[in-house]
């Protein structure tokens, strides 16, 4: 090979390596992120926290059968809402799962087994929010849908609005063609003896506190998400509504900060804001989850204020603080592990 030619292939050898240069690097990065994708997605924790209502209970005046009952109740919602974050649900999929299934469960102060009013018909509420958009829905005042749960989550999908109530959020359900059922579908044996032997407004106070159901859910891809169902408060009247349909005061998720639900006399955590307030406590003070929630309700009781909460942050942090005698409770971050309890000891 002459001079000549191999000055030429070594300039071509030159140019054509650093046209492949950019390829090459790119393709690295990408492999790089890919990895590191990865590697943020095996590490991210996933958790769910539940509550079924919180007021005054004693060991007492419940049965073995009855506490054993409740305690399975709440782990088969654990077991099958972290079944499904596992397999890849979001947050707000989980949340729908695992409150339907509390929904359908006669222990509880939702859906079926809710509470009645003064003229002893059900009127159930909801809502849900999604941490990560800041999206949320409710239905408030309702007795014929099958799972108020679902209908919120439409209500935050599916239209423009946050909360609907009443007939008009009936018929929205239908028109998103929801299961419609009869009033008569909630009420058990149970509750109806309950509301015929109610004696006046402690009783009242002490069912409207018993009951509600939520659950915060934290999925692989670091997303939180909070919902709330609740039959609200034994014998109330005027179209009542309570905290668990009210975006802020029930319910709150916020990626950055945390999810909450709450349980406990509404007209309280309305006042005082209290499922947000645990994350503005996070957001504008510097505290930590545990330091916010357990805040929360302290400042709850001095107020004159019973109930408790559920909530969890995006490193899976969970706690479910309460000022009563008891809270049914329980949570789960690892498979086949669900924890469950009702009082305090």
């Amino acid at each position: 090979m002459n001079p000549t030619t191999m000055r030429l292939f070594i300039k071509f050898f030159w140019i054509t390596a650093v046209l492949a240069l950019p390829s090459f690097l790119l393709q690295s990065c990408e492999t790089a992120s890919s990895s590191t994708k990865e590697e943020n997605l095996k590490s991210q924790p996933i958790a769910l926290v539940i509550h079924g209502g919180a007021g005054t209970m004693s060991r007492e005046r419940m049965t073995p059968d009855v506490e054993q009952a409740i305690l399975e109740a709440l782990e088969k919602a654990l077991n099958e809402g972290y079944a499904a974050l596992e397999s890849g649900s979001t947050a707000t999929e989980a949340i729908l799962k695992t409150i339907f299934i509390l929904e359908q469960s006669p222990w509880f102060n939702a859906g079926i087994g809710a509470v009645l009013t003064e003229e002893g018909h059900p009127e159930l509420d909801a809502s849900i929010m999604d941490g990560a958009t800041g999206l949320a829905g409710a239905v408030a005042g309702v007795s014929h849908i099958k799972s108020p749960i679902h209908a919120a989550e439409k209500v935050m999908s599916e239209s423009p609005h946050v909360m609907l109530a009443g007939k008009g959020a009936e018929i929205f359900a239908e028109s998103q063609r929801l299961e419609m059922v009869s009033p008569d579908y909630f009420i058990t044996d149970r509750m109806r003896e309950r509301y015929k032997n109610r004696q006046g407004a402690l009783r009242m106070h002490e069912d409207s506190k018993m009951g509600t159901v939520g659950a915060v859910a934290l999925d692989k891809n670091g997303n939180i998400a909070a919902g709330t169902s609740t039959g609200g408060m034994m014998g109330k009247k005027f179209g009542r509504i309570g905290d668990a349909p009210i975006i802020g005061a029930g319910t709150f998720a916020e990626n950055n900060t945390c999810g909450v639900s709450s349980t406990g006399h509404g007209e309280y955590f309305i006042r005082t804001v209290a499922a947000y307030d645990v994350a503005a406590r996070m957001k504008y003070l510097g505290q930590s989850l545990e330091e916010a929630g357990h805040g929360v309700i302290e400042d709850l009781k001095v107020l004159g204020g019973d109930g408790g909460l559920i909530a969890l942050d995006q490193k899976g942090n969970i706690i479910m603080p309460f000022n009563t005698s008891g809270m049914y409770r329980g949570y789960i971050k690892e498979k086949g592990k669900p924890v469950a309890a009702i009082f305090k000891d």
